[in-house]
C-alpha cells in the first residue's frame, strides 16, 4: 500500500500509521511527506474493529491463515449469554500476551521469522485496554463481534483468550478495521481509484492531531521551534501539544508543554 501511495505522490516519504494482518481488511492510515513524523500519534489512537471469531479451533497463528492445532466440540454446548459474559470479562485494562506470530521483537528480530523457523517463541505481556468486546451475532461456533481497543492490541489474542475462557479454543476467522481515532473507513479512498484520486484525498497534517490540544505560536516563536528550541506559550495544558502558527493556521509542531514553555518534540518543515 505504501508502495502505491509512492508513486501517486512522486515521494519516497510516506509510512503508515500501524498495520493490518494479510487476511484482514478496512482503514489503513497512510501519512505522506513530512506528515510522516505524526506516525507516533495516529498509531496511539484506540481503533474499532469487527470481525468473526471461530469456536473450537485453536491454530498456531490464532488466525484462519495458521495451521490446525486442537479441535474441540466443547463449544456446542455453549449459549450466546455464556459467550457474552466470557467476552465482558475480557474488558477493561490488564495485560496481553502478543501472538507469536506477530511483529514484535524477539532478540533483535520479529517474532513471526523465529515463529516459521519452528523457533519457540516467549513474549512478554503489555499493557492493553479492551474498552468493548460485544457480541454482535453467531452462526454455530462462529462468533460475530465488535472491540473497541488501544493501541497495541492483538485481536488475535483476543480470540485466543476467550476461547481459552470458553474452554473449547478459538481463532480469530476474520476482521475488518472500522476505525482509528476519528478516521473511518467509510472516508477512505481505495488504492485502485487510481494516482488522481489519492491525491484529491489528501487531508492535512492536522487532522491527525486533532485529539491534542492546540496553542497558537506567532511568527518568532516559529523560528525558534524550528532550531528545537522551547517557547512559552498560553493556554495549553500540560502534555503533549499541537502548535499552530497564528498567521496561517499552519501545523507547526508537536511540543510538550511544562511550565507554560512549549518544548518541540516533533517539528514539521514542508
Amino acid at each position: 500500500m505504501v508502495a502505491i501511495v509512492r508513486r501517486a505522490f512522486r515521494t519516497r516519504r510516506v509510512g503508515h500509521a500501524g498495520t493490518l494482518d494479510p487476511f484482514a481488511t478496512g482503514l489503513l492510515v497512510v501519512l505522506v511527506g513530512y506528515a510522516t513524523r505524526l506516525a507516533q500519534f495516529v498509531s496511539d489512537l484506540p481503533k474499532l474493529y469487527t470481525g468473526a471469531i471461530g469456536l473450537g479451533t485453536t491454530t498456531d497463528t490464532d488466525d484462519a491463515s495458521g495451521t490446525p492445532l486442537r479441535a474441540s466440540d466443547a463449544w456446542r454446548h455453549l449459549g450466546d449469554p455464556a459467550i457474552a459474559q466470557a467476552m465482558q470479562e475480557l474488558t477493561g485494562a490488564r495485560q496481553q500476551v502478543p501472538p507469536a506470530y506477530s511483529a514484535k521483537h524477539v532478540a533483535g528480530e520479529r517474532a513471526h521469522r523465529r515463529a516459521r523457523r519452528g523457533e519457540a517463541v516467549t513474549l512478554h505481556p503489555v499493557a492493553v485496554e479492551i474498552t468493548r468486546f460485544d457480541l454482535t451475532g453467531r452462526d454455530g461456533p462462529f462468533v460475530r463481534f465488535a472491540a473497541r481497543v488501544s493501541s497495541g492490541t492483538y485481536i488475535r489474542s483476543l480470540a485466543r483468550e476467550l476461547g481459552e475462557l470458553l474452554g473449547c479454543g478459538a481463532h480469530l476467522a476474520s476482521l475488518r478495521r472500522h476505525a482509528v481515532g476519528p478516521f473511518v473507513v467509510e472516508d477512505a479512498v481505495a488504492l485502485d481509484r487510481g494516482a488522481d484520486v489519492l491525491r484529491e484525498a489528501l487531508r492535512p497534517p492536522q487532522d491527525a492531531v486533532r485529539h491534542l490540544p492546540a496553542a497558537t505560536v506567532d511568527e518568532a516563536a516559529c523560528l525558534e521551534i524550528g532550531h528545537g528550541r522551547a517557547v512559552p506559550v498560553a493556554a495549553a495544558a500540560p502534555g503533549p501539544a499541537a502548535l499552530v502558527a497564528a498567521a496561517d493556521g499552519r501545523l507547526v509542531a508537536i511540543a510538550d508543554v511544562v511550565g507554560g514553555e512549549a518544548r518541540p518534540r516533533v517539528v514539521l518543515a514542508p
